[in-house]
């Protein structure tokens, strides 16, 4: 495959590119493939896959669509976009779900041979937008993929309805060319995934070279594209996406603790390639359980955390709710135990492919009685794997559940991950019980060593941990009161009032060992501070440099402790005017802002379930700035610098 030395090529800084289908027209294998060429090319990348809520929705229609935007930039870049800049349509479904989000001048790339009148009234057209001119305002090149995908494969004896199948790849290549992105990984993707099946692999590889050579001789394309690398600080990259990260993060944990891990999960989207990616992994030490449901699930975990694992159980919202006991008993057992929850959109099943940040007011208090934990929330899709090592740092350290919150943007977006430095990471010291803590004298007078399962760390508040089978350290534990110190049953008032605050100063004490938080306000003289949690981080740093571009000063601040806050929030609140708190819900953070320190913190909510776009990010910034009377003084740069 070489370039057409005839078609000149234009330089980009940036490209947003949505492929869109029906959910078997392989969209998401596209993307991906699409994905993992950019980042072999070295170009900065966020992605945003969308996916059907209904399992098997009829095809060809609206919510059966399937699509998977990659924005790639010779820059920093920190969301998957909000415009694409070329969709690529594979039915009239996947256009007339997509075209509202494109700008004037976007390309159009259609696979025109299913646009039938059926189709196109499945769709919801009443006319062919290729004809009646709905289309005028973009660059339309309406071409016949699958007959040219069934062309370019017709050696190879498949059916037309398998030979069709290949478009995806036929595409793949026409943008590949497109865009200058390199084709060797896909080509050894494909020959390796197909190896046994060699009429499928030579199919596909035939049809992607096809692609990719259409575009080269054909006159449709006059102009090829290219997006230089980006400049990055030297190490090994791959791509990555969140529940990866996670995933690898938790391994890393137990390496870290030297634990063993056991995951005790029962799927859930959009949680559930966490339990596949860790089944991987026996050769690290971990162990997967699919239970039979959520609850069986946090139980096993809880029980291999008695045992002297590193227990994690993961989940999503509803699966939270069906955990929400045993997240109790954990409290009460003081165990270490990681509850991740990928949120999605709710109440009930919801959203189920879709994202959400609305169960933080769940895991905070979501439990019967003074049941506190420690919440900490990831902030992009390669922060995942430093949001579970922290998860499972604060869990070991303070013998507590921890609940770590990422949600279905990260999940299943992806951006490029430095690889650590393994032997930099810092260790986390299990510390389990050696020996005897407690000496008790007899009415004789003699004295007797013996443990007692509640003795205190006087740093930490954390218990003794000592798994069972350990020598001279029996001791029993349940869902009833503990004692202080012995943890016998205890139903004294007095001693009960005791435990329930000192569960919760373990908890608030965590906030010691919390690094202070770093405001980013360059000139120092903001008087608007943006504050947000999770997967905000990436559209409100993308609305923050649009306003700055503007002349206009904002400060951004953003947790991921949540549960306790970093001891010098507080202080950073009462610096600004105005607050203001972007959140994927109807404001639960804000809530927990104004009880808290009192600050008139104003939300900016969103439950589309989608993210918030960087141009909607700017208006709010813009509408609080002009709240304080604080509006542009000069002219700012190009629309397409502010993107």
């Amino acid at each position: 495959m070489t370039d057409a030395p005839e078609k000149p090529v234009q330089q980009l800084e940036r490209v947003i590119i949505r492929f869109a289908g029906d959910s078997g027209d392989g969209m998401q294998l596209t993307g991906d493939r699409f994905t993992q060429e950019t980042a072999a090319f070295g170009n900065d990348l966020s992605t945003l896959p969308s996916f059907p809520a209904e399992i098997r929705a009829p095809q060809g229609t609206i919510p059966g669509v399937s699509s998977f935007q990659l924005h790639f930039a010779s820059r920093d870049i920190l969301t998957p976009g909000d415009h694409p800049d070329v969709l690529v349509a594979m039915n009239p479904a996947a256009l007339k779900a997509n075209v509202a989000d494109l700008k004037p001048g976007a390309v159009i790339v259609l696979d025109t041979h299913d646009f039938t009148a059926r189709n196109l009234t499945k769709a919801g057209y009443t006319t062919d937008p290729v004809e009646d001119g709905s289309l005028t305002d973009f660059q339309v090149h309406a071409l016949d993929l699958t007959g040219m995908t069934v062309e370019a494969v017709k050696e190879f004896g498949l059916s037309r309805k398998d030979a069709a199948r290949s478009k995806n790849m036929y595409s793949l290549g026409l943008l590949s060319w497109m865009y200058g992105r390199p084709v060797e990984g896909t080509i050894d993707y494909v020959s390796t995934k197909f190896a046994k099946k060699p009429e499928i692999r030579d199919a596909n590889l035939a049809a992607f070279k096809a692609g990719y050579h259409f575009g080269e001789t054909t006159e449709s394309f006059a102009v090829r594209y290219e997006v230089k690398p980006a400049e990055a600080a030297a190490g090994r990259y791959r791509n990555i996406t969140g529940n990866l990260a996670l995933s690898y993060g938790l391994v890393a944990a137990g390496r870290l603790s030297e634990l063993p891990v056991f995951l005790g999960a029962y799927p859930i989207t959009p949680a559930s390639d966490i339990l596949h990616e860790l089944s991987k992994h026996k050769a690290f030490g971990v162990t997967t359980f699919q239970a039979e449901d959520e609850i069986a699930g946090i139980g096993a975990a809880i029980g291999a955390a008695y045992a002297g694992h590193l227990g994690v159980t993961s989940t999503s919202g509803p699966g939270v709710a069906l955990k929400a006991e045993a997240m109790g008993l954990a409290v009460m057992l003081e165990l270490p135990l990681v509850v991740v929850d990928v949120q999605r959109g709710g109440p009930s099943t919801g959203l189920p492919t879709k994202t959400e940040q609305a169960d933080l007011l769940q895991v905070m208090f979501g439990r019967n009685g003074e049941a506190p934990l420690p919440v900490i929330a990831a902030q992009a899709p390669a922060d995942c794997f430093d949001a579970a090592i922290e998860a499972a740092r604060i869990a070991v350290t303070y013998r507590t559940p921890v609940v770590l919150l990422s949600d279905g943007y990260l999940a299943n977006g992806s951006e490029p991950w430095a690889l650590p430095d393994v032997a930099s990471l810092p260790r986390i010291e299990a510390g389990f019980a050696t020996g005897t803590n407690h000496t008790s004298v007899g009415k004789d007078g003699e004295e007797t060593a013996d443990f007692w399962p509640y003795l205190r760390d006087p740093g930490t508040l954390a218990r003794p941990w000592a798994p069972p089978g350990t020598a001279g350290l029996e001791h029993r534990i349940g869902g009833i009161e503990k004692g202080d110190g012995h943890g016998n049953i205890s139903y004294d008032p007095a001693n009960h009032d005791f435990m329930v605050r000192t569960r919760q100063a373990k908890v608030d004490g965590i906030a010691r060992s919390i690094p202070d938080l770093e405001v980013d306000d360059p000139a120092g003289e903001a008087r608007l501070l943006v504050i947000g949690w999770g997967s905000t981080y990436g559209p409100i740093g993308a609305g923050v440099r649009r306003v700055r571009r503007r002349g206009l000063d904002v400060a951004q601040v953003h947790l991921r402790h949540i549960n306790p806050f970093p001891r010098n929030l507080g202080e950073i609140l009462k610096r600004y005017d105005k607050v203001v708190v972007p959140e994927m819900n109807l404001g639960q953070l804000a809530m927990l802002l104004r009880a808290e320190f009192l600050v008139d913190a104003e939300s900016r909510t969103n439950v589309r379930g989608m993210p918030f776009g960087a141009e909607e990010m700017e208006d709010i910034l813009l509408a609080s700035l002009a709240a304080l009377g604080v509006a542009p003084t000069a002219d700012h740069e190009a629309e397409e610098a502010l993107r």
